[in-house]
């Protein structure tokens, strides 16, 4: 696995960091309409997917283009990771069936 691949790899996982983010903002309560949108979980998610955007344009002019839709498939299984442990979400047996079935089609497709 080259640095690029890497790079994929860690953008995926700070995607999922910042979804879960905006969902521990969209869960709390706010003072009024614009502290929805103007709070430190949220602009700390915007900025990360800005990162994330620019690292990934960066690592698609590197590796071949078959890779990076599959890598970037993960972001839901880490989602899912990260809602249990952080947010104390319980996932649903249909949500482990799916996010099993994507781990599988992930290593299937890259052996």
């Amino acid at each position: 696995m080259n640095i690029y691949m890497a790079v994929l790899f860690i953008a995926t996982i700070f995607s999922a960091g910042s979804q879960v983010l905006l969902k521990q903002s969209a869960r709390q309560e706010h003072k009024s309409w614009i502290y929805e949108y103007l709070n430190w979980r949220v602009i700390t998610a915007y900025a990360i997917s800005f990162g994330v955007l620019f690292s990934t344009t960066f690592a698609y002019t590197k590796v071949d283009m078959r890779f990076g839709p599959v890598i970037d498939t993960l972001t839901y299984v880490f989602v899912m990771v990260f809602s249990y442990f952080l947010l104390r979400e319980q996932f649903t047996k249909g949500q482990l069936i799916g996010n099993l079935i994507i781990i599988a089609g992930v290593l299937i497709y890259t052996l």
